[in-house]
């Protein structure tokens, strides 16, 4: 795969499932381009709307490192939403554990206990698949399942507030525990664990050993285990990062936007995140420019209602259709030759970003 066919290809994909999308669009009825400058407007057509999309794309920048991260070792994976509620509700664990502390500390534990149960979640997975031949696809989506009913047994039983009455919540944090925001705005400091998580990922990659030998093992397992690479720790470590950015999205969850856990956490986030890193290919740089692409999709659901009596499920739909292209375009690689391109240009070369 070269460099070109990395912008390519994904980009005609991208292409394809809009002009698809427009055409179901039109088939309701309704202008598919006042679709699209509707869902512009609403993603970022001021300053109002660049604040929504900035909040639900904080999420995806952890969750989609949570495919990004072991699919670079050779692993798919996309419990990640079982990896986001677990995640919250051991950080909300932690949080009730700690209000005594400093909010500084008790934050601190908060991240800590998120990562710890979002990263043995998917390291789960993954050692299941390495180590057994249990397939970490089939896997972790049903440990997702078993993470929501863990999630409403817990909320409705042990750690139940007594006052949530019809909707079951955990008793909440204080406001002293809780993230905060940024002057001015509604954006809460969990984009700033987002962007920091991509870039320590993209470093940790690009530019360190364990990277690289991670990126050997996604290439060719047998010639890694011939190479002397310890595999099965490499890829439990890779699903263990990969899940504990996930389980650090469910800590923004409860400590910035919902103060405590309840099935909002549930919301969704760990399965675009997937889309969120296929569209990336994977790569952690990528992830932050298509969560900023994603939050704006997801943010302008309400608007479609609202301008064109469309339902809010309609994202969804353009979510699902742009997740079939990406997957059918990976048959496209390789097959095209573009005379502008150096004859010596490979896929390391596409993959350096």
């Amino acid at each position: 795969m070269t460099r070109t066919e990395a912008i390519l290809v994904p980009l005609s994909a991208i292409l394809a499932a809009m002009l698809v999308f427009g055409i179901f669009v039109a088939t309701l009825g309704v202008n598919p381009l006042l679709v699209y400058g509707s869902i512009y407007k609403a993603a970022f057509g001021s300053w109002y709307s660049w604040q929504n999309t900035l909040v639900r794309a904080s999420p995806l920048l952890l969750t989609g490192l949570c495919t990004a991260i072991p699919a670079r070792a050779g692993i798919i994976v996309i419990g990640n939403e079982g990896a986001v509620v677990v995640g919250g509700l051991g950080a909300v664990v932690g949080g009730l554990a700690t209000l005594s502390f400093p909010p500084f500390l008790s934050l601190t534990v908060m991240v800590l206990c998120a990562m710890l149960c979002g990263g043995l979640w998917i390291a789960f997975c993954v050692v299941l698949q390495h180590y057994r031949g249990v397939n970490a696809v089939i896997s972790g989506l049903l440990l997702s399942y078993l993470a929501i009913a863990l999630m409403n047994q817990l909320i409705e039983g042990p750690l139940r507030d007594p006052s949530s009455l019809n909707s079951p919540a955990t008793y909440p944090l204080t406001p002293d525990h809780r993230l905060g925001y940024f002057s001015g705005t509604h954006i809460h400091h969990g984009l700033i664990f987002g962007i920091v998580a991509c870039l320590a990922a993209w470093f940790l990659i690009q530019r360190t050993t364990f990277g690289f030998a991670m990126k050997v093992c996604g290439g060719n397992v047998r010639a890694a285990q011939l190479s002397g690479l310890p595999v099965g720790k490499l890829v439990a470590m890779a699903g263990f990062l990969g899940g504990a950015s996930a389980g650090i999205a469910g800590m923004i969850e409860v400590a910035a936007v919902h103060g405590r856990a309840n099935e909002s956490l549930n919301a969704g986030y760990g399965y675009v995140g997937i889309l969120v890193a296929f569209l990336a290919r994977q790569s952690p740089l990528g992830v932050i420019l298509i969560s900023l692409l994603m939050g704006g999709l997801l943010a302008s659901g309400g608007m479609l209602q609202r301008a064109h009596d469309l339902p809010d499920a309609t994202i969804a739909v353009l979510e699902g259709i742009l997740f079939l292209f990406i997957l059918l375009s990976d048959t496209l690689y390789g097959r095209f030759r573009f005379p502008w391109v150096r004859s010596g240009e490979t896929k390391a070369d596409a993959v350096a970003v």
